[in-house]
């Protein structure tokens, strides 16, 4: 029986020849009829691929047999068997598009300089100790569907406006505090966590396998509310039954935690709709603004 799964995935180690391994992968998921996106850098490599579990159980197999990629972190989810619309193999600067690839150090043991992993369970130990900042180190539309409770959510439409958010100084109150920085698998937090070192940021934590990995730990009984959006045809997943719904819908403030593109096919705009207000055709950035929902809360 064809069981449909989402692998999601990550490596920071140095690649001497990212083409290579490009033309590599591109013929291992094609053979195996898998899709996704994978980047590829001399950083390393980032992706997630949909497909039938026995497929993406020889695509691992197959790619942890590479040395660089033995210690390839991955998590799973169910698919629905047509979460993405084609394979994309492509190599980049950066796996993770914060615009800043000569100031991310890696070497064979990950990133160098990022701050403190923490598992779930370090999580919460250090919550029981201590006044924590939680950081979104995600897009700003991510969150207005699920965050950790009372985070930190940057206003940021895309991860390249990191770097200018803080060296703007906003932040440079919690240079001593301890700072927990989270986002959907734990890439982004790698990266993010040693730009925020290099600025001065003295106790900065990541959250390891980011919340997809807190909410396997967790589910909806944790820190964790909403729903965790998601970069493919599903638009986000909950982690049981009894998720919190904190989205409302741009058009008529209803409770949801479906997002969807702006109508105006010209604008790339994710915004929170109901399915109502979204067959009516009424999700569009004019609604957005006119809701008066605001960055972060």
């Amino acid at each position: 029986m064809a069981v449909p799964k989402i692998l999601l995935f990550y490596v920071f180690t140095p690649l001497a020849d990212p083409e290579a391994v490009r033309l590599w992968q591109q013929e291992l998921c094609g053979s195996l009829g898998l899709r996704g996106r994978l980047l590829l850098s001399r950083h390393g490599l980032n992706g997630t691929l949909g497909g039938e579990l026995d497929d993406l159980k020889r695509w691992l197999r197959a790619t942890h047999g590479y040395a660089p990629f033995r210690d390839l972190d991955v998590k799973w989810s169910a698919g629905t068997g047509d979460d993405f619309p084609r394979l994309s193999v492509k190599v980049r600067d950066e796996i993770v598009t914060f615009g800043a690839p000569d100031e991310l150090v890696v070497d064979e043991g990950g990133v160098v300089g990022g701050g403190e992993r923490l598992s779930p369970r370090a999580l919460h130990e250090l919550v029981e100790r201590e006044d924590v900042t939680f950081l979104d180190g995600r897009n700003e539309f991510e969150s207005r569907i699920g965050r950790f409770r009372g985070a930190v959510v940057p206003d940021v439409a895309t991860t390249r406006d990191f770097v200018a958010e803080l060296d703007s100084g906003r932040y440079d109150h919690l240079k001593d505090a301890p700072v927990v920085t989270y986002c959907t698998g734990g890439v982004r937090c790698e990266v993010l966590s040693s730009l925020m070192t290099a600025r001065g940021f003295s106790r900065v934590y990541q959250l390891d396998g980011g919340v997809a990995r807190y909410g396997e730990a967790y589910g909806d009984d944790g820190l964790w509310e909403g729903s965790l959006y998601v970069f493919d045809r599903r638009g986000s997943v909950a982690f049981s039954d009894h998720a919190a719904v904190i989205g409302t819908c741009v058009a008529c403030s209803a409770p949801t935690s479906r997002m969807q593109n702006c109508v105006d096919v010209q604008c790339r705009a994710q915004l929170v709709a109901c399915p109502g207000c979204s067959e009516a055709g009424a999700i569009t950035c004019d609604a957005h603004r006119a809701s008066g929902v605001a960055s972060g809360t």
